[in-house]
């Protein structure tokens, strides 16, 4: 699984409804230092919420696995109220009215979350509960 970072300025148009939340990870710390180690790898997050509840979402592009239909796949990590929030499109879709619908890969998302959080550990050498 290749992660290709999405900057700021192309967040707008990368971004979809269709992105939900895979997991959150509760581990006191785990967060911010994760926040850090982005930081390190790719400076400004892909935007930036003002608000304490949320205060950083870095959203890749993920190339090298099947996301079909869909012809992209993205993944966004996140602070939410003091966790980790690992989010992505995997198994949905927009339809033709741009509402996110379930695709035949949505029974997956549970084990592409497993790969996701594999692939960030070795990444970003940060271990993840789970």
């Amino acid at each position: 699984m290749q992660l290709a970072f999405i900057p700021v300025e192309e967040f707008y148009f990368a971004l979809t409804l269709a992105v939900r939340t895979l997991e959150e990870l509760e581990q006191p710390g785990l967060p911010e230092q994760v926040k850090m180690r982005l930081a390190d790898l790719y400076g400004q997050p892909s935007t930036v919420a003002a608000a304490s509840q949320n205060t950083y979402n870095y959203v890749f592009r993920v190339k090298d696995h099947d996301n079909s239909p869909s012809p992209q796949l993205i993944i966004s990590i996140s602070d939410w109220q003091e966790k980790l929030r690992l989010s992505s499109d995997y198994g949905w879709m927009l339809d033709a009215e741009r509402k996110p619908i379930r695709t035949t890969r949505f029974d997956q998302r549970s084990a592409f979350c497993q790969q996701l959080r594999a692939q960030l550990q070795e990444q970003l050498q940060i271990p993840l509960l789970g």
